[in-house]
């Protein structure tokens, strides 16, 4: 068995909550590194990869899965909780918008329009 399959079917998105059950709060955050050596015994980068994609998922799903770099990885306990990782992704998406405005040489704004469109299409096409 590949040692990515072998991720796949340790680090799931039930595996991931059970591991969190206990890290609810800000001060009982895990690292990525910990939560990974409880779900499969070691770390690597392959195995944290395939945790941050689990964690996407559940946040997806509406799973209040907090984590900010210095706190680590958490279920929210306080809606400021929540409220701070979702102003950490906000900044983050932020970052990220900046840096496609400026390679396609729009404004923020007009970028921010042309994805309303986008994602308007996308919505359409779903239904």
């Amino acid at each position: 068995m590949r040692q990515a399959d072998l991720f796949r079917d340790a680090i799931t998105a039930d595996a991931v909550l059970a591991a969190l059950r206990d890290s609810v709060g800000s001060t009982h955050g895990r690292t990525a590194r910990s939560l990974v050596l409880a779900l499969v015994g070691k770390a690597s980068p392959a195995a944290e990869r395939r945790l941050r994609e689990v964690i996407y998922a559940l946040r997806l799903a509406g799973h209040p899965v907090c984590g900010v770099p210095t706190e680590g990885y958490y279920l929210a306990a306080t809606a400021a909780e929540l409220d701070r990782t979702c102003e950490f992704l906000y900044g983050r998406s932020m970052t990220s918008l900046r840096q496609v405005s400026a390679m396609k040489r729009v404004t923020l704004p007009d970028l921010r329009g042309q994805l309303g469109l986008a994602l308007e299409k996308q919505h359409e096409s779903d239904e």
